[in-house]
């Protein structure tokens, strides 16, 4: 979930190079719809967006019983974001990554955090 349609496409392009398959929303009301819709494993949300701000859209979609991983991404100024993304963490964001960043090093933690799924829903099975 991103407002910067350029950034979500940008993205939605870089996981599809790797094997995701992606849907994307740009605001955070959409985003809860499509991750109750489509339960995925992972959901990026941005913190600052209209109709539902990134923060809302995580406490929903965790409060809901998803199970998918949340990296919450932001840009709002140095300060800003930072404490934006420390509320991120606190409220159920598996990670955070502050904006900019290297699509690479948001594809290196999306691998990370499914193989942790990964790994958790084979050890439940065993």
């Amino acid at each position: 979930m991103d407002d910067d349609a350029a950034l979500l496409r940008l993205m939605s392009l870089a996981f599809k190079a790797e094997g995701f398959s992606t849907v994307c929303a740009d605001n955070g009301r959409k985003g809860i719809r499509m991750a109750a819709a489509h339960h995925p494993d992972l959901v990026v949300t941005d913190i600052v967006m209209p109709d539902i701000e990134g923060i809302g859209a995580i406490r929903e979609i965790k409060g809901a019983g998803c199970s998918a991983k949340v990296i919450a991404i932001s840009g709002a100024g140095r300060a800003r974001g930072a404490d934006y993304l420390s509320w991120a963490k606190h409220l159920g964001a598996d990670a955070v990554l502050a904006k900019p960043f290297r699509m690479s090093e948001l594809i290196q933690i999306s691998k990370a955090l499914i193989a942790d799924i990964q790994l958790n829903t084979v050890q439940s099975r065993g």
